[in-house]
C-alpha cells in the first residue's frame, strides 16, 4: 500500500500533467490519469475533450464524485513498489472528498492555478501539438465543470501559481509541502582526507570502512589512483571510481559535480567493477578531460613533478569558461552519450540518501600539503584537497558532516625527480636504505612498493612532518586519525592485532600524533603493502 496519495487540480493548462509526471519521476510514484480512466470506461480509442468532459460530468452527477475513488480503489489496494500515488486529476470538490474519507490523512490536495492569459497562451500552444482538443480556450471552460474547477483552491493543502514558477520550483514546493525531502539537517557523512602529500593510503582506509555506508562519494580525477588491497588476494587501482566500490557491492556510487572525468578510464573502471547505471550516479556538471590536455601538461611533469593526466588542464579550461579560443571547448558528463544512462545530479542522490537517514562515506583525493591554497605552491595539485573543499565538490553541506578521519603515513614520500625540489619539498629527506636500516624491512621491498599508482614512478622518502601533521589537522578539524604504514617503524608491527601489541616505540609515535594532532589515532594500519590488516580502535 502506498503511503500518499497526491491529489492535483487546476484548470486546463495550469501545469497538472506536468506536476504530476515530474512527482512521480524524482520521487518513483505512480501516476493515475482521470483522463484514462475515462477512456477506458467509455471504451474508445481516442475521444476528443469535449467527450470526456461530457462522460465526466454524467459520472459525477450520477455518484457525486464517488467514481474517481472507486476507480483509483481497485488499482491502489495492489500497488506494491511504489510509496507515492499522484491522481492527475479531480475536477470537482465531491472527488478530493471521497478520496478523503476512504485514505484519510495519506491523501494531500495541491492545486495549481495560473491567470487567465497565461492559459489562454498555454492552451494555444497543446491545441497546436495535439488532436481533439476544442478550438479555443473558452470553449473549454464554457463547460460547467471546468468553469468551476478554481474553486477547489479554497479546500487545497497547498495552492500553487504556476505562472510565477519553472517547473523545477513547482515541484520542490509540492516536495517540501508533502514532506518528501530531507527534514532538519542530520551529520550523516564521515570523510576520508589526506593529511600529507598523497599515498597515505586513504584507499585501504576507505576500502575497510566502506561496508559501514549505503551510499560512498568520490571527488577528484583520475591523477590520483588509490590502490586497495583485496582479501580475495591482489589490488586494484581505483582512478574515478570509490574505492570501497569492491569493498561494499550494495552501497551506492556517486561522483560529484567537482569531478574531472577520463572518459575512457572510467568506463574500463565501471566495467571491472561490474557496475551498473542502477548503482552509479554522475553528475551532469562533471567536467570531461580532452585528449590535448594530457598534452598541454607535458612541461608540468619537469617543473612540478606532474601527472600528465590532463586534470589540471582542464579545470583551467571550466574556469576559464571557453574565454580562450584556442582550448578545446567544455564538455560536462552530461555531453557524452556513453555516460548518459549514469547521468543524475548529485544534489538528488544526496537528497534522497538523507531522507532515507542513510551513511554516506566522502573519500578526498591527494593530501592536504597538495592542496592549491594550502600546499607548498606551486608544488601542488589543481585543486583544494581539505575537507571543506572535498565537501563543495561532492555538493555536501558542511554541516552533514559526521566525522573527518585525516590519513598519515609515518613517513610521508614525493614522487622521485631529477632534483629534489622538482615535486615539492620534503622537511627532511631519508634514503630507503635508513628506512630498512630503522624498521628492518628490506629496501628492496620498500622500492617495489613505493611506485606511484598513477605513473609508476618511484617516491622519495622523508622524516615524518609534525608541522604538516598540525597544520593539516587545523585545516581539517579531524575527529579521527588513520596512521599508515607503522610497519615502516618496525616490521614487528605487522603481527599485530591489537593496539598493545604494537612495539613500544609505535606505542610512543601514536601518543605524540594524538598530542599534535588533538585527536584520536582510530584506524592504524599494520601492513597494507603485505595484505589487509588494520587495527580499529573506533567507538563509532
Amino acid at each position: 500500500m502506498v503511503e500518499r496519495i497526491v491529489v492535483v487540480s487546476g484548470r486546463v493548462a495550469s501545469g497538472k500533467s506536468g506536476l504530476a509526471g515530474d512527482l512521480c519521476a524524482r520521487f518513483e510514484g505512480k501516476r493515475f490519469s482521470t483522463h484514462q480512466m475515462l477512456v477506458r470506461r467509455l471504451g474508445e480509442a481516442e475521444p476528443g475533450r469535449r467527450r470526456l468532459q461530457e462522460e465526466g460530468e454524467r459520472l459525477d452527477a450520477r455518484t457525486k464524485g464517488s467514481w474517481l475513488r472507486d476507480d483509483l480503489a481497485r488499482e491502489i489496494w495492489s500497488l506494491e513498489g511504489y510509496q507515492l500515488a499522484v491522481v492527475d486529476s479531480a475536477r470537482i470538490i465531491g472527488q478530493v472528498r471521497y478520496l478523503r474519507e476512504s485514505f484519510g490523512r495519506r491523501v494531500v490536495h495541491v492545486h495549481v492555478t495560473a491567470p487567465d492569459e497565461t492559459l489562454n497562451k498555454r492552451y494555444d500552444k497543446r491545441r497546436a501539438e495535439r488532436e481533439g482538443e476544442l478550438p479555443s480556450y473558452d470553449e473549454v471552460t464554457a463547460n460547467a465543470t471546468e468553469a468551476q474547477v478554481e474553486s477547489l483552491a479554497e479546500h487545497a493543502d497547498l495552492v500553487i501559481d504556476t505562472e510565477r514558477c519553472l517547473a523545477a520550483d513547482v515541484l520542490v514546493r509540492t516536495a517540501c509541502g508533502l514532506d518528501l525531502l530531507s527534514g532538519a539537517p542530520e551529520p550523516c557523512v564521515d570523510a576520508v582526507i589526506g593529511g600529507e602529500f598523497g599515498s597515505e593510503g586513504k584507499g585501504n582506509v576507505a576500502f575497510y570502512l566502506a561496508p559501514e555506508y549505503e551510499l560512498l562519494v568520490r571527488v577528484g580525477g583520475p591523477n590520483a589512483g588509490h590502490k586497495v588491497a583485496l582479501p580475495s588476494g591482489g589490488t586494484y587501482v581505483h582512478h574515478q571510481l570509490p574505492s570501497g566500490t569492491k569493498a561494499a557491492p550494495s552501497a551506492r556510487l556517486l561522483l560529484g559535480p567537482g569531478n574531472v572525468l577520463n572518459v575512457a578510464r572510467l568506463l574500463r573502471e565501471i566495467a571491472d567493477c561490474e557496475v551498473d547505471h542502477r548503482r552509479l550516479a554522475i553528475d551532469p556538471s562533471a567536467m570531461i578531460i580532452e585528449p590535448e590536455d594530457a598534452e598541454r601538461e607535458g612541461h608540468l611533469e619537469a617543473t612540478i613533478g606532474s601527472t600528465r593526466q590532463g586534470v589540471g588542464w582542464a579545470t583551467a579550461r571550466r574556469v576559464l569558461r571557453g574565454a580562450d579560443p584556442r582550448m578545446a571547448s567544455v564538455r560536462m558528463a552530461a555531453d557524452i552519450p556513453d555516460l548518459e544512462p549514469f547521468i543524475r545530479p548529485a544534489s538528488d542522490v544526496l537528497e534522497q540518501a538523507y531522507r532515507a537517514g542513510e551513511r554516506i562515506q566522502l573519500e578526498g583525493t591527494q593530501g592536504t600539503g597538495l592542496s592549491l591554497y594550502h600546499g607548498s605552491y606551486p608544488h601542488v595539485t589543481s585543486r583544494d584537497t581539505g575537507v571543506a573543499g572535498t565537501l563543495s565538490e561532492a555538493g555536501i553541506a558542511p554541516h552533514r558532516l559526521r566525522r573527518c578521519v585525516l590519513v598519515c603515513r609515518t613517513y610521508p614520500i614525493r614522487v622521485e625527480s631529477p632534483t629534489e625540489h622538482t615535486s615539492g619539498p620534503l622537511s627532511i629527506n631519508l634514503s630507503w636504505a635508513e628506512v630498512e636500516r630503522r624498521a628492518g624491512v628490506p629496501e628492496g621491498r620498500l622500492r617495489k612498493a613505493e611506485k606511484t599508482s598513477t605513473t609508476n614512478k618511484q617516491r622519495r622518502v622523508g622524516e615524518f612532518e609534525w608541522d604538516l601533521l598540525r597544520r593539516s589537522a587545523l585545516i581539517n578539524g579531524p575527529t579521527d586519525i588513520a596512521l599508515t604504514f607503522v610497519d615502516y617503524l618496525g616490521k614487528k608491527n605487522v603481527d599485530a592485532r591489537r593496539f598493545e601489541q604494537l612495539t613500544e616505540s609505535t606505542l610512543h609515535f601514536v601518543e605524540e600524533v594524538e598530542r599534535v594532532a588533538r585527536a584520536p589515532v582510530s584506524l592504524i594500519s599494520t601492513g597494507f603493502a603485505e595484505r589487509p590488516s588494520i587495527v580499529d580502535r573506533r567507538t563509532w
